[in-house]
């Protein structure tokens, strides 16, 4: 059983992750978050919105999931959002064509069906699960159609992502910013996505959670106001020029700015606020690199695009997070299927004389030839040049269509005229989250089997722990322990409270403190059932930060015992208080030796 399996058997055993629909058989590509994956899910996403709409300033908004098709033929999915599809030809099961052959060739996901085709049938790949041949690989649109309203209804599609509806929202967005760049907007939320083969748990779902910004910036300027908070942070980067060599470096995002290895401060700035979000949340910083995309897989519209990357058991290197200069492509894209323009109007600071090119239509003469189309002409006369315009008959297209526009009806002339400023359509920076694969990373990363004996000798504890004398248990008696390091940041119960004995002395004091530390909005939970070291170890599984236990010297002096899980160590600390010392613990980083009288080292 390898360390992916395990994570798992204890998601299911403690109630963060279940497959889907399991009454009826299950459907891959679907998981259920239980009781502790929702809460520790949630616990990312809150962590989330703290960096980016606390912390950055950009405000969240909620878009529909299921967007009409004329979203979606601008973004480019309808035409090109597809993965190359290879079906057995004997047990009919469908595989993505590229990972066939990723373990043959680099880069396998850049070539053609036709080109990975004839990679299958010259190095005689067979079907992994019944050894059949593979028919021809072909296109597989990846998103999920529906039909908007009743009958033949109108076409929809189930979002791919969702930053669509930022870029949708873009004039809401800009007025609402009162047209001041930078600004951004975040979103959180479900997208869709008909996976052709999704075998690898919650890294490759069909139906995902994303948090994604959209930061829309000038592009004449992508120095950061607030640079200098991380530019002197250190990064493991595998950029283009390392990826030839196979060795990632390190180096901080000033030296990556200057060296041009990543475009500019704003992008720099990103990969590090990510880089700050993962490690918060739990992703061992060994295990986590920023990796450029390659010149053959980078987007035709970006300037730049890295992946958060971490290092898995079973998989490899997963991207979690993607962080791309998208230019203006998105708002271009929108404009021109919406015939909608979608810029910033942005005022100079001193106002300058300018030539142009003017071109004027004769609306009243436009408009009794060419009536419900003559706005349309005069915006396509607008877009000519001045050769084109000094034609005696001008060819314009409208709607496919083409027309003649006599030159009597449109004027031009170069003019010199004062400006205050000019429109500009943004470029955007776009952080975009995948929580899901984050979750699992999160996961792994936090698990760990110990030898208890050595790891109670390490951390230097005596003997048996005070809670469980009546039990006879000592950390050290047990063989090994299961322990799931989760941050406190994101820990689904952050305080267990344990009765020494399920007796009314007891827990009515236990209840009490419940009451106290839901009051510094702590997630708790009360436990009462079995010997006091399973309580430990069950805490311990489910990743419980701190377990404060109640016995008998409660009653006496009112002090307690507040376990922590990583060292094992423990302190008596005074009821009185308690909650406050707790939340400290959590939230501010206070040393646990500080927090009371150490009892067992």
């Amino acid at each position: 059983m390898d360390k992916y399996e395990k994570v798992f058997e204890l998601a299911k055993r403690r109630g963060f992750l279940w497959n889907s629909f399991e009454l009826y058989g299950g459907s891959r590509g679907f998981y259920d978050y239980g009781p502790l994956g929702s809460t520790l899910k949630r616990r990312i996403e809150q962590t989330w919105r703290e960096f980016y709409v606390i912390q950055e300033g950009f405000m969240e908004i909620e878009c529909p999931t299921i967007g009409i098709e004329e979203v979606f033929i601008a973004s480019g999915h309808v035409g090109g959002f597809s993965d190359p599809l290879c079906e057995c030809m004997n047990c009919k099961e469908a595989f993505r064509a590229d990972h066939l052959v990723e373990d043959i060739m680099e880069a396998a996901g850049t070539l053609s069906a036709e080109d990975l085709t004839k990679v299958i049938k010259e190095n005689g790949i067979r079907c992994p699960e019944c050894g059949g041949e593979f028919g021809e690989a072909y296109e597989f649109n990846l998103m999920f159609k529906t039909t908007i309203g009743p009958g033949t209804g109108r076409q929809g599609y189930l979002r791919p992502e969702t930053a669509q509806g930022m870029f949708v929202d873009f004039q809401r967005l800009s007025r609402f910013y009162r047209d001041k760049l930078p600004f951004g907007a975040v979103q959180i939320g479900k997208s869709y996505r008909n996976e052709i083969a999704p075998r690898q748990g919650v890294i490759r779902l069909r139906e995902f959670t994303q948090a994604e910004c959209e930061i829309f910036v000038d592009p004449r300027n992508k120095k950061h106001p607030n640079f200098e908070r991380f530019a002197d942070r250190e990064l493991v980067l595998y950029s283009q020029e390392a990826q030839q060599k196979g060795e990632s470096f390190r180096m901080t995002v000033r030296e990556a700015v200057d060296a041009g290895v990543i475009a500019h401060e704003v992008l720099g700035y990103n990969i590090a606020l990510t880089n700050e979000f993962l490690t918060k949340v739990g992703i061992d910083p060994s295990k986590l690199r920023f990796r450029q995309h390659l010149k053959d897989e980078m987007a035709h519209y970006a300037i730049d695009c890295w992946d958060a990357e971490i290092e898995t058991d079973r998989f490899g290197w997963v991207e979690i997070v993607g962080i791309a200069d998208r230019t203006d492509y998105d708002l271009k894209a929108h404009a021109r299927v919406s015939k909608t323009e979608l810029y910033v109007y942005v005022e100079y600071d001193e106002p300058k004389m300018v030539t142009r090119f003017v071109v004027k239509p004769n609306m009243g003469k436009l408009g009794p030839i060419f009536k419900g189309k003559a706005k349309a002409v005069a915006d396509a006369l607008k877009q000519l040049s001045e050769e084109e315009l000094s034609k005696d008959d001008i060819k314009v297209t409208v709607d496919g269509e083409e027309l003649t526009v006599s030159s009597d009806a449109v004027d031009f002339a170069e003019e010199t005229v004062k400006v205050s400023g000019e429109n500009v359509i943004p470029h955007v920076i776009e952080p975009s989250y995948g929580i899901d694969r984050i979750f699992y990373g999160i996961m792994e990363h936090a698990y760990e089997e110990e030898n208890v004996a050595q790891k109670a000798a390490e951390s230097g504890l005596k003997g048996t722990e005070e809670a469980g004398k009546d039990e006879g248990e000592a950390e050290g008696e047990e063989e090994a322990r299961l322990v799931m390091h989760l941050s406190s940041a994101v820990a689904p119960i952050q305080v267990a409270v344990l009765p020494l004995l399920t007796r009314k002395e007891l827990a009515d004091p236990a209840k009490d403190i419940i009451i106290r530390l839901r009051e510094k909005a702590l997630l708790v939970h009360y436990d009462d059932s079995g010997t006091i070291g399973r309580r430990y170890r069950r805490n311990d599984e489910i990743g419980t930060p701190y377990c404060v236990t109640v016995d008998y010297d409660t009653l006496e002096d009112g002090t307690v015992t507040i376990r922590d899980r990583d060292s094992m160590r423990q302190i008596r600390a005074p009821v009185k208080g308690i909650e406050n010392v707790l939340y400290e613990l959590i939230y501010r980083g206070r040393a646990f030796e500080s927090a009371g009288k150490p009892f067992n080292f």
